[in-house]
């Protein structure tokens, strides 16, 4: 009985929910205020990421699974002379991770590709392209001196 008396009050608080600001939304998700259509955010804008140096070579993103290197190549070929065009690709399945490098002759011609391909169509997809940045050294783990031991499992070598 206590349980029937509780589901009217239940039912009325969610229709006040569903009516408020953020509505239902609000009443069954946690992260409610961390979406932007739901309450106005301050005009706080996040730091824009460091334009990389002026270069030859461009990184260029959002590529499809279909793009190959010489389409890439191709592409970008209209807007100055391309030394070298890459799609990487996945070693297992041999297609694209989505995105490549392509390297001009001049700076020149390397801002133009940029001007020319920035938010263009390839293969059905929008590509990015920008300077590429310069590759960051590799943090992997190096051992203090070679003669100590792991410190786990086995310790035959």
């Amino acid at each position: 009985m206590a349980m029937a008396m509780r589901l009217p009050a239940i039912a009325r608080a969610a229709t006040e929910m569903a009516a408020a600001p953020g509505g239902l939304r609000r009443l069954f998700c946690s992260n409610a205020t961390k979406f932007s259509f739901l309450s106005p955010q301050s005009n706080t804008e996040t730091p824009a990421r460091p334009q990389a140096d002026p270069s030859t070579n461009l990184f260029v993103s959002g590529l499809s699974k279909r793009t190959t290197s010489e389409g890439l190549r191709t592409a970008f070929a209209q807007f100055g002379d391309v030394a070298d065009a890459k799609v990487v690709t996945d070693r297992v399945s041999g297609y694209s991770k989505g995105f490549g490098f392509v390297r001009y002759a001049t700076l020149e011609d390397s801002a133009k590709g940029i001007a020319g391909m920035d938010g263009k169509f390839l293969d059905g997809w929008v590509i990015f392209a920008e300077y590429a940045r310069p590759r960051e050294p590799s943090q992997t783990y190096q051992p203090q001196n070679n003669m100590s031991r792991p410190p786990y499992g086995n310790n035959r070598y």
